[in-house]
């Protein structure tokens, strides 16, 4: 039971998380400002409209990582405590988010509404970049070593530490989570783009953003490609289910997706439905261009990290000790835990659904600048 438990929680960890690349259309949103949103009615516009939607990445983002610390607490520990500064560099991003959004339009703010509208553009730029450089490490690894026998030393109870200095900002450094971070950025800031003109009633910035979409949605799927490219060519590990031992192994991740076969068809399906997005876009009435390109996204997000530790993979890599990598089996927690998060997480359908229910109620009509000017609405 142990086995099924472990893969059913990576299963529901990396949903989470191609969740949350579908919902950084806020991210990319906000890398609009000073680009084809550059007068005050449209940052205004733009801003508010994000602003019904930005809780839920936040949201996300905080569920993913609490996923994470409950299921598999070992890579919890080694990749949020080990690579600290990346993780902290994220999260100060989004901070920066959340004040932003509160703090805009308060009367009286010191900073002004240009710098709140500069960190929304850090976060919509740098931190979509800095994330998908996080998750680039499901591939690449990192530069830790673990001792358990440590969480007996009363002054230094670590399990795992990172060997140099750098603490997760060398993951920077790498090409391939480098070219993730990209690619991520892109996805976030061509749904950016779909949900202007899909949401907002402002002639002049959906006309800017049907132009501009044909530029990111190309290098998006251009970037995308690549990224694909680079992951069926890498090496990953293997473990052995015998005796628990990694040795590398050529193309594994291709091999994953086509032993599997099912993570094959979802990011068919996945890779269809973002072009057949990003292409009523161009060519024809983009009505539904948004959450076409959107449910592509989660789909193809989804096969790509199940494929990260599935069919017996080790998914957080030792650069210094191979011996020393994660996997389902090494990382997880007790079968009891598991057992029990299962039970609640059959409670996730329903949170789901009220999901759906508020973001139509809240998107039922488009937002213009006549919404966000009545006396009674609240303006970020």
């Amino acid at each position: 039971m142990l086995y099924f438990f472990q893969h059913y929680w990576w299963i529901l960890v990396s949903l989470l998380g191609a969740l949350l690349v579908f919902l950084m259309f806020v991210q990319g949103g906000q890398s609009l400002l000073f680009g084809i949103a550059r007068k005050d009615d449209e940052k205004t516009l733009l801003i508010n409209a994000l602003g019904h939607k930005w809780e839920l990445t936040f949201t996300t983002l905080v569920t993913f990582g609490g996923a994470v610390f409950a299921s598999f607490p070992l890579y919890y520990s080694t990749s949020f405590g080990g690579a600290y500064w990346l993780w902290m560099s994220i999260l100060f991003l989004f901070v920066i988010q959340a004040v932003s959004f509160e703090y805009r339009s308060k009367a009286g703010n010191i900073l002004g509404a240009r710098t709140y509208e500069i960190f929304l553009f850090l976060n919509g730029s740098l931190g979509t970049i800095l994330l998908g450089v996080a998750v680039g490490t499901f591939f690449t690894g990192g530069a830790f070593m673990m001792n358990k026998l440590s969480i007996t030393d009363i002054n230094q109870p670590t399990i795992s530490y990172w060997v140099n200095g750098w603490h997760g900002l060398d993951a920077i450094a790498n090409p391939f989570n480098l070219l993730l971070g990209f690619v991520v950025y892109l996805a976030a800031r061509t749904l950016g783009l779909l949900y202007v003109i899909k949401h907002i009633d402002l002639e002049s910035l959906v006309e800017k953003a049907k132009v501009q979409v044909k530029v990111t949605g190309v290098a998006f799927v251009v970037g995308f490609v690549a990224f694909l490219a680079a992951l069926f060519t890498m090496t990953g590990h293997a473990v052995s289910i015998e005796n628990g031992f990694i040795y590398p192994v050529k193309y594994k991740y291709f091999f994953n997706m086509v032993e599997l076969i099912w993570p094959a068809i979802m990011l068919i399906s996945g890779v269809v439905l973002v072009l057949a997005g990003i292409g009523t876009a161009l060519f024809s009435k983009p009505k539904y261009s948004f959450y076409l390109t959107g449910g592509g996204v989660v789909l193809a997000v989804w096969s790509v990290l199940i494929c990260a530790a599935f069919n017996n993979t080790a998914f957080f890599v030792s650069t210094v000790d191979t011996q020393q990598s994660l996997t389902l089996y090494n990382s997880s927690s007790s079968e009891f835990t598991l057992k029990v998060m299962t039970y609640v997480s059959f409670f996730i359908p329903f949170v789901l659904a009220y999901v759906i229910y508020v973001w139509r109620k809240l998107t039922a009509t488009k937002i213009s600048n006549e919404d966000i000017n009545r006396a009674d609405s609240h303006k970020y």
